[in-house]
Parts: C-alpha cells; sequence; structure tokens
C-alpha cells in the first residue's frame, strides 16, 4: 500500500464530495488546492473535481493518471473540467513540481520514478546519474 498510515475511506457514491467522511478528510487538510487523479475521468475523478471547484477549491486532473471507459468519454471528460476551470497536468509535470529540486531529499526517489516511467526523460536522467557517479 502507498499510504500505509492513511485510513480507507469505504463509500458507495460515484461522486466522492457526495459522501461527508471524503469532504471531512480533504477539508482537515487545511489545503485549498486539490491534484486529482482516479479510475475513470468520466466519473470519479470528473464528479469530485466539479465539486470541489463549486465550493472554492483550485483542482488540476492528472490527466495520463486517469482513464476512461473510452478515449472519448476521457476526452469529453477532460474538456468539460478544463471548461469549469480545472487545471489539467501530467503525472511527470506533479513529480518535477513536487520534487523542484534534484539536489533535495527525495531526489533520488524522484530519479527512480522518472528512469522506471519516464520514457526518453527517464533514461536521460539516467544517463545523468550514470556520468555524476
Amino acid at each position: 500500500m502507498t499510504f500505509p498510515d492513511e485510513e480507507v475511506i469505504d463509500r458507495t457514491t460515484m461522486n466522492s464530495w457526495e459522501d461527508e467522511a471524503f469532504v471531512d478528510a480533504i477539508e482537515a487538510t487545511g489545503r485549498d488546492r486539490l491534484v486529482i487523479a482516479g479510475l475513470w475521468t468520466e466519473v470519479c475523478v470528473c464528479f469530485a473535481a466539479l465539486s470541489a471547484l463549486e465550493v472554492g477549491y483550485d483542482v488540476y486532473v492528472v490527466a495520463d493518471a486517469s482513464g476512461g471507459q473510452t478515449t472519448a468519454d476521457h476526452e469529453r471528460a477532460m474538456e468539460r473540467m478544463i471548461e469549469a476551470g480545472v487545471t489539467p497536468v501530467t503525472w511527470s509535470q506533479v513529480l518535477y513540481e513536487l520534487q523542484r529540486d534534484w539536489a533535495a531529499d527525495g531526489a533520488e526517489q524522484a530519479h527512480q520514478i522518472a528512469i522506471d516511467h519516464g520514457g526518453d526523460f527517464g533514461m536521460a536522467v539516467e544517463f545523468a546519474d550514470f556520468l555524476s557517479e
């Protein structure tokens, strides 16, 4: 499990924002910016993102870490959210924005993520790591 210390919020709603425990958990963070990804862009992601926007959150949706039942489902959901005010991002943008400095704590783990999943950028990171040894 990626976050072993976090409690799973078991819910039945398609829009997680309609679940009181979910909203309470979000509000408890004290943050005003959400980064969202999910199984189905047109359901799990879209409904929660639109609801969060309505109550004033700054919402970023990780487009390439979410997928639709079809390409059209994914694309139309992304368009709908963008028109409503969501900012689309990619997983690599999120990684690099969080890391910010390749010499800071966590850089080794971020490098490994880039190497494992970053395509040509991952190859460049691996090569740069090789050169610095």
